[in-house]
């Protein structure tokens, strides 16, 4: 990681030198926007539905205007300098350096930061980021209501998701170590995993939980859903307990960096892969593989 530099307020650094201020509000409060992303063959894959959510959670803190008009060119920059054709990517960006009160400045003077990472190949021929299907464990931390931070920001301030992870690490043994938490909203829905959407299929229907379930839309959940749509499988967005995900045929995890990740038990209850996951698993690197590696 050393090795890498960064963008950092409109210029490329050295990883080691690619500092904010601790005045920065981001590191203060949570008070900023943040997207992960993936680059395939050197572009960002499926960027405008990111940028949109990026502009979206910065139109929710009230800083719209935040977000550089060349982000985009950013984001090739730091990964043509880091010699980078599949890697990670994340963007943040902030309200910035203000004086240490809650009540934000109406002037915003932002801080943008792209830093990348290095990942194997993406699409038909490349290598999952994930060595084994998902161990996932239903943790007692609930999903933040929407009513009280919009679901659909994504903001620095990631603590439910950092409260449900410790509870696994409390929970681990030596013979069992979950790696997904699965958070329910308040009235017992399942919501969402730490980092990641849930899917899960049941007698050949596609299920999910809706976006009334307190979830943050992923982009690579979304992406899944429309390719099965394609494939005319039935698609049913709905609220479920813990129990039909316990009890599906198979189930699988999305998030930008996994892709689509078997599940391999929830609770100690075994699930694994199945025909649904693997078509979508396989259209999925099929279409990475169109539009970032040939021609």
């Amino acid at each position: 990681m050393s090795d890498y530099r960064f963008h950092v307020d409109g210029e490329l650094v050295p990883a080691g030198d690619a500092t904010v201020s601790v005045r920065d509000r981001g590191f203060m409060y949570g008070d900023a926007a943040f997207e992960t992303l993936r680059a395939y063959g050197g572009e960002v894959f499926a960027w405008d539905a990111h940028e949109a959510r990026l502009r979206n959670t910065c139109d929710l803190l009230g800083f719209a205007d935040a977000v550089p008009d060349d982000l985009r060119e950013r984001v090739r920059a730091t990964l043509d300098v880091n010699d980078l054709n599949d890697a990670y990517v994340r963007l943040s960006v902030s309200r910035g350096a203000q004086p240490g009160k809650l009540t934000p400045d109406p002037d915003v003077d932002p801080t943008v930061v792209v830093i990348v990472k290095g990942l194997p190949r993406g699409g038909v021929e490349g290598t999952t980021p994930w060595d084994d299907p998902a161990v996932v464990q239903t943790v007692r931390t609930r999903r933040t209501p929407d009513a009280a931070t919009p679901a659909a920001a994504k903001t620095h301030n990631y603590l439910n998701g950092i409260r449900a992870r410790l509870e696994l690490r409390r929970a681990a043994t030596d013979e069992f170590k979950a790696d997904e938490a699965l958070l329910r909203t308040f009235d017992d829905v399942v919501a969402e995993g730490a980092t990641s959407n849930v899917c899960f299929v049941d007698s050949g229907v596609l299920k999910t939980p809706s976006e009334d379930c307190d979830i943050l839309p992923g982009v690579t959940r979304e992406v899944v859903l429309e390719l099965a749509r394609e494939e005319e499988f039935p698609v049913e967005p709905g609220r479920y307990e813990v129990g039909d995900v316990r009890d599906a045929d198979e189930a699988f995890l999305t998030n930008t960096t996994w892709e689509l990740r078997p599940i391999a038990s929830v609770d100690g209850i075994d699930i694994g892969t199945g025909p649904m996951t693997k078509l979508l698993s396989r259209l999925f690197d099929e279409r990475v593989e169109r539009r970032h590696y040939q021609g």
